[in-house]
């Protein structure tokens, strides 16, 4: 089913300038437009997070992402819609409407990046920024069908990224080969010191340098299939494509094996993610008063400003994120999801050979390179759904997203109603050019059965 440009293109964008804009044609991506999702400073157009409360901001100066992007080459064309806040997984809750799926005025693109992700899949932007919290870059690639990247958590500077989450938020990129996705990751993988979050150089050296040291010292790609993260036995178009490399082994002419192994405190990744995550907005989101920049009621209180502002699924995050940070339920709540994702983070690092050079946990000699697991449970939302399944999308994205690790969606052909499916390739923290191995591979293997 080929994607097909249609008058819903204008659900894709919040804003767009009238001429690319120009950058340094002599860089690394140079010749490449880019998309942005509605949550990065941008000085030619608005950052509205599509939401109503800040319909009119304009900021003075580029996100840190942009301004390296634009600097290596690639020019601005415009704003993406996404879930306002980013608060969402279908891209149904935005000020300025729903993004519609390319393959259908039924189904939904995902969220909350949804935008970025469609702009790719119709081949309006070469790649697109989005971020990631819980799911809201690989959802979304998944239902479209293009490559989609959250790095690891303080690889890409959040400068002048708007927050929803701040132990979560990841800058993500989107494109249509992991050749483009892995050539942007190179260009925003800086230490910057204006990013709290941000990395040392040092560090990200070391797990550098171990992970080239393993994949140096063997003559085979291990990949580990999580039985939790599999809610149903494997695609056939996915069953196809690693036996395929099973076969025939790897372009690098490593030999490829596939293990089972389990990830058991990942059954509560989805609960303990939005816990977090909303106790981390309630937080975040507090500042949007009226008082000093921003959307304000005709009555000028700050309860006007903050019910007329924001949208519904933004209020059910702030009241959830209140409640369990409440003293009645700080304990039972916000404290044990926060133990169950140190749980989630020790699970993941016991199945790694290469060692977490951010939790300074040791290798498991005898252990896997990445994991590979299907990235949504069902295909695109559909437009008339009830919103309350939105949440369950999340379900097999968010242990990586607690445990701080790079993940990347790569389509892998198409569900039954001919809609795009993707898998996630998930590595160890600050190993991305693992991720971007395999991740070719299957795009390699896939390519050669006659994949989508």
């Amino acid at each position: 089913m080929p994607l097909q440009q249609t008058p819903r293109l204008l659900s894709i964008w919040t804003s767009r300038l009238p001429n690319t804009a120009k950058s340094n044609t002599n860089g690394s991506l140079s010749g490449l437009s880019m998309a942005v999702k509605d949550v990065f400073w941008t000085t030619e157009l608005p950052t509205t997070a599509a939401s109503k409360m800040l319909r009119d901001f304009h900021p003075e100066e580029d996100a840190e992402c942009v301004s390296l992007a634009r600097a290596a080459g690639a020019c601005l064309i415009g704003k993406t819609n996404c879930d306002e806040f980013g608060m969402g997984s279908s891209n149904r809750f935005s000020h300025f409407g729903p993004v519609l799926h390319p393959l259908s005025s039924d189904r939904l693109a995902g969220g909350s990046s949804g935008g970025s992700a469609a702009a790719v899949a119709l081949n309006q932007s070469s790649f697109a920024l989005s971020t990631d919290t819980g799911g809201s870059t690989r959802l979304p690639a998944s239902y479209c069908g293009v490559v989609g990247l959250k790095p690891s958590y303080g690889l890409i500077s959040r400068y002048g990224l708007i927050p929803y989450a701040e132990s979560l938020d990841c800058v993500g990129i989107m494109a249509k080969s992991v050749h483009t996705v892995n050539r942007v990751f190179d260009v925003l993988s800086q230490y910057d010191e204006k990013d709290p979050t941000s990395e040392s150089t040092e560090l990200r050296k070391s797990a550098r340098e171990a992970a080239q040291s393993v994949r140096q010292s063997t003559d085979t790609w291990r990949i580990g299939l999580p039985e939790e993260l599999f809610t149903s036995k494997p695609s056939d178009a996915l069953s196809e494509v690693l036996d395929t490399l099973i076969r025939k082994g790897a372009t690098d002419g490593k030999r490829v094996e596939l293990y089972q192994v389990s990830l058991p405190t990942t059954t509560l990744a989805l609960n303990a993610y939005y816990v977090i995550a909303s106790a981390e907005a309630s937080s975040s989101l507090a500042r949007y008063d009226g008082m000093r920049y921003g959307y304000r009621s005709e009555s000028g209180s700050i309860h006007d400003t903050r019910e007329e502002g924001f949208g519904e699924e933004v209020k059910r995050r702030i009241t959830l994120g209140n409640l369990v940070l409440s003293a009645d339920s700080l304990d039972n709540y916000y404290l044990n999801a926060q133990r169950a994702r140190t749980e989630i983070v020790n699970d993941f690092n016991g199945l790694f050979r290469m060692p977490n050079a951010r939790t300074a946990t040791d290798a498991v000699p005898d252990g896997i390179d990445v994991l590979i697991h299907p990235t949504a449970v069902s295909g695109p939302p559909l437009v008339d759904s009830h919103d309350a399944a939105d949440y369950a999308q999340d379900l097999l994205t968010t242990p990586a997203s607690l445990a701080g690790l790079p993940a990347l969606n790569v389509p892998i052909g198409v569900d039954s109603q001919g809609f795009p499916q993707g898998v996630s390739v998930v590595g160890q923290w600050g190993c991305e050019q693992c991720v971007f191995g395999v991740a070719k591979e299957l795009e390699t293997a896939n390519a050669s059965v006659g994949g989508v």
